[in-house]
């Protein structure tokens, strides 16, 4: 499977006087795989096709290969495949375009100060051969210039990216007709946003961005850069069904490109679609195992497993989610997630049975508590309350951080969790109420993030103590309100049927809605959190 890279080979690379300080011959390193051929994936790649000026019919093919595979977020395979276009025509300049392209900043990261001299040796290779170029392609190749810079420095890119961003304006007014500028004017102003996070619909730069993208989406809705972009554009803001009838097309674009496969599930799952999210995802997974006999691309595995995991938990689909949790565990040697899904599950002894420990303070109490809650189903109370101890006071001191989290927030929703339901198993029902509105106040502090960091809502535990109390009013408050910020879940469907039917209010609607979410799923559900039957 295409991994990460750590050797390197060096290749030597003139550089032209004329073109700036770079005026002496420079070596620079590249991975080793850059030293073996690139293959032509054809079972991966989709239709898509931009035209480049070349007399070779391989330059172009994998030229096209290099533009798919950067419309995938696989760089490194986008960069052999660019210098694979080079090989079949050395004189194609927009085949050095490429491969400067691909080595730059993207939405999920800066560009490195290793990567910077490959980018700019690329970029002053294209200058060198830039009059052999359409009047278009040269615009791009030029472009550039305002990109990369001798001394790059990711710390002080703002001005770079700024200064792309602005030159890919005036491109993508000059040619309004071309796609795939306007694609590449989008790419560039993401790397004007913060990514995470609600989005400010009202900044001008998230405007011109959407606008950019549905501009392209509104003549193409298959392009599958445009789209890739639009999803994550659009996912954390209140409206991400707009993405929805891109998505429908984007998982098969690009056919085995695994991030490709996945990047609908970023819609579905905020749509509540958790079947096709668990579909897009398995595809996801193939595509990355795939990857070892040439037939997918491996981009972002763990992110594939993490995202089908979540999907599964939430939509009830044990078998899915529990095996892509296993998965990861042998792909990252993590079992935390694995602990956490056969909990979510009721899989008490199978939870309790685990013995790979995993490192570091969140993953580690996420492992623990998996643990502690399996034995106090089983009836260990006394476990229970010795990993309570060491959440509770992880809660106040951890340091850590998890993806865009403050571990502590997530230590704090597990650790409410957990007395809560050791609360319960001593009768204490207004006790453990509190206990998980604490868990839930934690929960409701941590950031956007996708997936989110636990399988499960407090929401859950704390509804389901409700229903116990007889609050069905309570309840009925909690679990809508998850299921506004996890729409159609099975366990919060399952509430709100429970607490209307304690209400003595017609439950036909509910009924219709909770058999239909589990129609795909594979549990039986007697309550929104995990006991013992």
């Amino acid at each position: 499977m295409m991994y990460a890279r750590s050797k390197s080979f060096a290749l030597a690379i003139p550089f032209i006087a004329a073109l700036g300080p770079f005026s002496h011959a420079q070596e620079i390193s590249y991975p080793d795989d850059f030293a073996e051929p690139m293959p032509l994936l054809e079972e991966v790649l989709g239709e898509f096709h931009f035209p480049v000026n070349t007399d070779s019919e391989l330059a172009q093919r994998y030229f096209d290969q290099g533009m798919q595979m950067m419309y995938a977020f696989a760089k490194p395979e986008a960069a052999r495949s660019f210098r694979e276009a080079q090989a079949a025509d050395p004189e194609c300049a927009m085949c050095y375009w490429g491969e400067a392209w691909s080595w730059g900043s993207y939405l999920n990261g800066a560009m490195s100060t290793a990567d910077a001299p490959r980018a700019y040796a690329a970029m002053n290779k294209a200058l060198v051969l830039v009059d052999s170029a359409s009047d278009k392609e040269a615009d791009l190749i030029r472009s550039l210039r305002s990109r990369y810079i001798a001394d790059y420095k990711p710390e002080d890119r703002r001005t770079q990216d700024q200064a792309y961003a602005d030159t890919m304006a005036t491109l993508a007014g000059r040619y309004p007709n071309d796609l795939n500028i306007a694609t590449l004017y989008a790419d560039a102003l993401f790397l004007l946003e913060e990514r995470r996070g609600y989005r400010r619909l009202e900044d001008p730069n998230v405007i011109r961005l959407h606008g950019v993208l549905e501009s392209v989406l509104a003549r193409d809705i298959t392009h599958p850069g445009a789209c890739h972009l639009y999803v994550h554009a659009t996912e954390s803001t209140p409206t991400p069904e707009l993405a929805a009838p891109c998505a429908e097309f984007l998982g098969s674009s690009i056919p085995g490109a695994s991030h490709i496969n996945h990047m609908p599930s970023h819609t579905w799952n905020e749509l509540g679609l958790w079947e096709e999210a668990v579909r897009a995802n398995t595809v996801a997974w193939h595509s990355d195992q795939k990857a070892a006999i040439g037939k997918g691309v491996a981009i972002y595995p763990t992110h594939n497993l993490t995202m089908l995991y979540y999907a599964g938990s939430m939509g009830g689909a044990s078998a899915a989610s529990i095996q892509a949790a296993k998965d990861l565990a042998k792909l990252n040697n993590n079992s935390a997630m694995h602990a956490m899904s056969l909990v979510r599950f009721s899989r008490f002894d199978e939870a309790i049975a685990l013995t790979n420990e995993p490192k570091g303070d969140v993953n580690l109490s996420m492992y623990e508590f998996s643990q502690a809650y399996a034995a106090l189903k089983l009836g260990d109370t006394d476990r229970a309350r010795a990993t309570l101890a060491t959440l509770d006071e992880l809660a106040q001191t951890s340091t850590a951080r998890f993806r865009f989290h403050d571990g502590k927030d997530i230590i704090g929703a597990l650790a409410g969790i957990l007395e809560g339901e050791i609360a319960w198993e001593e009768g204490k029902l207004e006790a453990a109420a509190e206990a998980f509105r604490k868990a839930t106040r934690y929960y409701d502090s941590l950031n956007y993030d996708e997936p989110e960091p636990l399988p499960f809502s407090p929401r859950h535990w704390l509804g389901a103590a409700y229903l116990e109390l007889g609050a069905y009013d309570a309840a009925l408050t909690e679990y809508q309100l998850d299921l506004d910020d996890h729409p159609n879940n099975v366990w919060s469907l399952y509430g709100v049927n429970a607490a209307l039917e304690g209400m003595g209010h017609d439950t036909d609607e509910s009924t219709a809605a909770l058999q239909e979410a589990l129609d795909y799923a594979d549990i039986w559900l007697l309550s929104s959190r995990p006991q013992a039957y």
